[in-house]
């Protein structure tokens, strides 16, 4: 059962609803159909419809007696449930008002104005809620949609100890725990709950998922093997929600067409989709699918935040940079989350789009031990650590990324061939430098290490690369480096800081220059050699 579907789930035409009509229940249309009566009529497809909880037949067969008279407020409350439960909120809501108090509409009203996001109406039907199991309930789930998990599980563990026997409030529980990250927890009271319930659905996705953070997708896969074998049929309610899960589990193949055609029924459909779209570099779209999206969860902040920080990283957006650098600030300074690691992560966030690279410095560090093996962490780690000038450590983080995609882009390049400069590794620097292609970013590339050998006394290597400079294009700076790096080399060698042998190079890019400045330094460099 869905309590999250966005648009409802009939057409717009709902009373032309083909393959149920009254007739299928005889004349049954002055009581309203119960589960034992259909049975003890032998009116089975009936029975069945209600254990489908098929709400769009059960809302067919309630419009049906509705147009022949029934003003029954049972029915028109059940009415009420189906339109709700197939995502119509706003005749859901006006024909609830229109009804008789009484506890359940006040929790159908309840459920309501939350979806309505009307603050001001929600009080006051909490306010109405009383202490019986039922209200709890609805309190406690009302708790959980919000995102308020804590609150709900101090309900639910109170109902746990007013109402032992009664074995749903254990899977409720456990969905809370897995909200709250505390998947071991979650997974130990499932076990106690499949002993009795082993072919439960809920219970078993709820363990694949379990699984799937705990360790991967094939053993999230296999959770659900006892509902695979017997073939999608078997879901039932849950068809939508195994679909889903499995897509995630295989690690998005599939996606596109699954996750597409469950946006308006899981709202984790839309966040998996928007994941895909990053993960197969489409960040413009990813943004599109979640810049409408009113975050809820740190989860939705962060997801947001990354869209926002992708596109205006690659666009140059300044505005979308800044709104991410806020919904990273927003969670990572939660009270909720600002001692969890995605907390700190967000904060490490923060302070590097802020440039702040001590603060994120300090907060790396604080999680390092979780992350050692993760590609990303150790990019953006070694990327802090080159803004403080920690060449040493920062190479040690940007050689330890495995990505063949991340070790192929520039701001990994760039950074990684600083470190090698930094640390006295010149030869490096160059050899990542011949490794790549010509490219307009060999090009830059070229220019920021032919500067930084420069500046850190490297002559021979800045002469090698700004006379590579030169002969692509006849800059005067260019030739300026490279005049200035072999007149350095030159006096390197005088002073036994470089073997004699690399005059020979320096002479060499001499005498190939066209400049007339080239002969006479030449000129004179062979003189005083000659005199020495």
């Amino acid at each position: 059962m869905l309590l999250s579907r966005a648009k409802p789930a009939l057409p717009a035409d709902k009373k032309t609803q083909p393959g149920f009509t009254l007739s299928t229940v005889g004349d049954t249309a002055q009581a309203v159909p119960s589960f034992e009566s259909l049975v003890s009529q032998r009116d089975f497809v009936g029975a069945q419809t209600i254990l489908e909880r098929d709400f769009a037949k059960a809302l067919h067969l309630y419009e049906q007696l509705m147009e022949q008279g029934e003003k029954d407020q049972d029915v028109l409350l059940n009415r009420a449930i189906c339109e709700f439960f197939s995502g119509m909120y706003e005749e859901a809501d006006k024909h609830a008002q229109a009804l008789k108090a009484s506890k359940i509409q006040n929790r159908l009203l309840f459920h309501l104005a939350h979806k309505a996001g009307d603050e001001k109406r929600l009080m006051g039907y909490h306010h109405n809620l009383q202490d019986i199991p039922e209200d709890q309930c609805c309190l406690a789930s009302v708790h959980y949609l919000r995102g308020h998990y804590q609150e709900a599980v101090d309900v639910y563990k109170r109902l746990q100890e007013e109402y032992p026997a009664d074995h749903a409030v254990k899977v409720y529980l456990a969905m809370c725990y897995h909200r709250l990250d505390y998947f071991d927890i979650s997974q130990e009271i499932l076990t106690s709950y499949l002993q009795d319930h082993p072919e439960s659905m809920t219970a078993l996705n709820l363990k694949a998922c379990n699984d799937f953070r705990l360790y991967n997708g094939k053993t999230a896969e296999l959770d659900l093997k006892p509902l695979l074998d017997k073939g999608t049929r078997a879901f039932g309610f849950a068809a939508d929600l195994i679909n889903h899960n499995m897509t995630v589990f295989r690690e998005g193949e599939g996606s596109l067409g699954t996750l597409t055609g469950l946006l308006d029924t899981l709202p984790e459909a839309r966040l998996n989709l928007v994941i895909w779209h990053l993960r197969h570099k489409d960040p413009e779209q990813a943004l599109a699918l979640i810049e409408s999206v009113d975050p809820m969860s740190p989860n939705e902040y962060i997801l947001k935040a990354v869209c926002y920080v992708t596109v205006g990283q690659t666009t140059d957006n300044a505005e979308h940079i800044k709104t991410a650098q806020q919904y990273f600030q927003l969670v990572g300074a939660s009270a909720s989350e600002c001692d969890t690691i995605p907390g700190r992560q967000c904060m490490a966030s923060c302070y590097f789009l802020l440039k702040q690279y001590k603060d994120a410095e300090t907060y790396m560090k604080s999680i390092k031990a979780y992350f050692g093996q993760n590609d990303s962490f150790n990019y953006n780690f070694g990327q802090i650590q080159v803004a403080l000038g920690d060449y040493a450590e920062a190479e040690v983080s940007l050689l330890a990324v495995k990505s063949e995609a991340m070790r192929a882009e520039y701001v990994y390049l760039s950074h990684l061939a600083r470190c090698y400069i930094h640390n006295k590794k010149p030869k490096d620097a160059w050899d990542l430098y011949l490794m790549l292609d010509t490219s307009s970013e060999s090009f830059v590339l070229l220019q920021m290490i032919a500067n930084e050998f420069y500046g850190q006394e490297q002559y021979l290597y800045a002469a090698r690369a700004f006379d590579v400079l030169d002969k692509l294009d006849r800059l005067p700076e260019f030739w300026d480096g490279k005049a200035g790096a072999c007149a350095g080399c030159f006096q390197q060698v005088l002073q036994g800081d470089q073997p004699a042998e690399v005059l020979e190079q320096v002479f060499d890019m001499l005498e190939a220059a066209t400049q007339p400045e080239a002969a006479q330094m030449l000129s004179q460099m062979k003189k005083y050699l000659r005199l020495m």
